[in-house]
């Protein structure tokens, strides 16, 4: 096996837990079936949101997955950069995979135009 970090992100329609919430399972569950992931080779997950994002913590949400009692989560507010896109979460995830297994980052919603060589 082979430790690598797979990035990804994506935007929700407003500061609510439930706008936030249904962002943040749309993300892990892309992440989880693009990668073909076990919750057992989930290591960690960074979550960053922009300011404009506070109603909940998106790593709460994660914490609820099946099987992601032992994945170390996190959560961090994006550094502010004016014009950034707004409304935005974006996850830094620490996997274990196959040496031959090809990473696949979810950009999702307006944030696929932050990657769009990585967007789908």
């Amino acid at each position: 096996m082979n430790i690598q970090a797979i990035r990804g992100a994506t935007t929700c329609l407003k500061n609510s837990s439930e706008s936030i919430e249904s962002a943040v399972q749309e993300l892990i569950h892309e992440l989880i079936k693009r990668n073909k992931l076990e919750p057992s080779q989930i290591i960690s997950v960074i979550f960053s949101v922009t300011n404009d994002l506070d109603a909940c913590f998106p790593a709460a949400i994660a914490r609820k997955q099946p099987g992601w009692g032992k994945v170390a989560l996190l959560d961090c507010q994006q550094m502010f950069v004016q014009g950034d896109l707004a409304n935005c979460i974006r996850i830094l995830a620490h996997v274990q995979l196959a040496k031959d297994q090809v990473l696949k980052h979810p950009y999702l919603g307006k944030a696929s135009m932050l990657r769009p060589d990585r967007s789908s």
